[in-house]
């Protein structure tokens, strides 16, 4: 009665039922150790972790893939991010790995060289200056391309903190005081 209301046989959505919990606790497990970094997008590599755990979460849930060949995927994965994690506090493997973060905007100004560089339109721009609530671009004193592919949006008058822009390439076309 059952496999005919749902069109499959019991024992496989048994099997979807516990594969998809056992593979959740796992994920649970996996991140308590590994730490909440995991799942930030603090980085390119912690962005493509998310999405991987995404999908072998998915594949395993729908039972293309044992619970037992789920876990072990999932801990070589928490095994690498946190193993890059620690790698990357070395400068050469850091550059190798990450991005670096790109000025967009300076005081005002498109940096086109940069937003070609990036495969940013204008268009992609004014959207997330209208997404930061920015009415004005004169009143834009940065737009910076993050890591992760967000674009961090800095508004209105004051002094701009140059520390904050170590990272950044471009960032000599900040002026401290706008």
């Amino acid at each position: 009665m059952l496999e005919s209301l749902f069109g499959v046989p019991l024992d496989r959505l048994l099997l979807v039922l516990l594969s998809t919990a056992g593979v959740f606790a796992t994920v649970i497990t996996y991140t308590r150790i590994a730490g909440l970094r995991s799942f930030s997008k603090m980085s390119s590599f912690d962005f493509a972790m998310t999405v991987a755990v995404g999908s072998l979460v998915a594949s395993v849930a729908v039972a293309q893939t044992t619970l037992i060949e789920g876990v072990t995927a999932l801990a070589v994965l928490y095994l690498l991010q946190v193993t890059i994690a620690l790698l990357r506090r070395f400068s050469p493997f850091k550059q190798a790995v990450d991005n670096t973060p790109l000025l967009l905007v300076a005081d005002g100004v498109m940096l086109r060289d940069n937003m070609r560089r990036s495969r940013i339109t204008e268009d992609d721009l004014r959207s997330r200056l209208r997404g930061a609530n920015v009415g004005s671009l004169d009143s834009v004193r940065a737009v910076v391309l993050e890591t992760t592919g967000d674009v961090s949006v800095l508004h209105g008058q004051g002094t701009v903190d140059p520390a904050l822009f170590r990272d950044v390439r471009g960032a000599h076309r900040i002026t401290e005081d706008g």
